[in-house]
């Protein structure tokens, strides 16, 4: 069917933009957001919005923590015959100048989370190195990502109180991807769950003044990765460099004790790149973290991105992150707000983590469940 896109050069196929190439219902396109104060950092706020072409669905999220609790909406609508608009219900993000200015609204709904920002790209973004993974011959992965970190302006309300947001102050990031995303199953009431060999999975972004860090890496076990990512990247405007690529990552890793799951508490990466640089930066993770089983990676309660749930659909909830069965639904998975040292820089980021039993390293955590 014909959009408004459709006036746009660009097409890749001799059809419409809101057809693809393939028909696999994994494939997917999702935009995510997620920023936070570096003053106080004692609150952070997670986005995201879901285009499943071939499910005929798209799907959102949006949801505010502070250290104890966590506020989470969540919306699906039919996609056709509107299927490139980035609208599902209340909650609307609109690309105002690409790689650059984006804005993000939430209206009022049950959820008490309400929101008008607007996000400002501050450095050149970061393009992964592609996904492709098969399985027995088949395609389960085949995807591009790329991230951006910048500054958020604008209002977020949620629990009955409202707060501005300073782009001097309000840190934060996006990604875009795009592609046959690899299935993730991890809601237990509704099994067939994802099995997943050993492995350490660490994604990190950091924000400094002038630069910022990429790093993403996949280990099978310590040394051996199956996948690895990540640049230094500079303000708007600077050319990126494939010097600045990240080559190798090694890490020293060390964990709270927390009764209720993996809780990182801080650690070194040293870092190697494209042009021989090397450095180490030591993170420091702060108790704030959104559990992103509320924007429904992994599952939640039967419901799992890309489920046709009709014309429209919403939930919402309030946890309480001290009670233990709320952390056994929570499980590990989550962007977690870090300060990050460099040298005699400091900067601010989030991190996403998760040690799958039988890694040969930190098996004090592989008590509780990785994703």
């Amino acid at each position: 069917m014909l959009t408004g896109q459709d006036d746009l050069i660009g097409h890749q196929l001799p059809t419409t933009f809101d057809q693809i190439d393939n028909s696999d219902p994994a494939w997917m396109e999702r935009l995510w957001y997620t920023g936070h104060p570096i003053d106080s950092l004692n609150v952070i706020f997670d986005i995201g919005l879901g285009y499943h072409p071939n499910r005929n669905v798209m799907d959102a999220f949006a949801g505010v923590a502070i250290a104890g609790r966590q506020w989470n909406f969540r919306v699906s609508r039919q996609l056709r015959p509107d299927p490139l608009l980035t609208t599902v219900g209340p909650l609307q993000i609109i690309v105002l100048e690409g790689l650059k200015r984006h804005r993000l609204v939430l209206g009022p709904n049950a959820s008490g989370i309400e929101f008008d920002i607007e996000f400002l790209a501050s450095m050149t973004p970061h393009e992964e190195t592609p996904h492709m993974r098969r399985r027995d011959g088949r395609v389960t992965e085949n995807m591009a990502r790329a991230q951006q970190l910048g500054r958020y302006a604008g209002w977020l309300a949620f629990d009955g109180k409202r707060i501005n947001l300073d782009a001097d102050n309000w840190y934060g990031q996006r990604d875009h991807s795009w592609g046959v995303r690899s299935e993730m199953r991890t809601d237990e009431t509704h099994p067939p769950l994802t099995f997943y060999p050993p492995f350490l999975y660490a994604w990190t972004t950091a924000q400094f003044k002038n630069r910022g860090l990429h790093i993403f890496f996949k280990e099978r076990a310590p040394g051996d990765k199956i996948y690895i990512s990540g640049e230094e990247v500079f303000t708007l405007g600077n050319r990126v460099s494939s010097r600045n690529q990240l080559t190798d990552v090694t890490h020293n890793l060390q964990w709270h004790d927390d009764p209720l799951g993996q809780s990182l508490a801080s650690g070194d990466l040293h870092l190697t790149f494209a042009d021989g640089r090397q450095r180490t930066v030591s993170i420091r993770t702060l108790p704030t973290r959104y559990f992103l089983k509320g924007g429904l990676y992994g599952g939640l309660k039967g419901w799992f991105q890309g489920d046709f749930k009709g014309k429209f659909y919403s939930e919402t909830e309030c946890w309480d992150l001290t009670d233990p069965d709320i952390r056994k639904t929570t499980r590990t998975l989550a962007d977690q707000i870090i300060e990050v040292r460099d040298g005699d820089d400091v900067g601010y980021g989030i991190m996403e983590y998760g040690v799958g039993k039988g890694y040969a390293h930190y098996p004090s955590v592989q008590v509780h469940p990785p994703i």
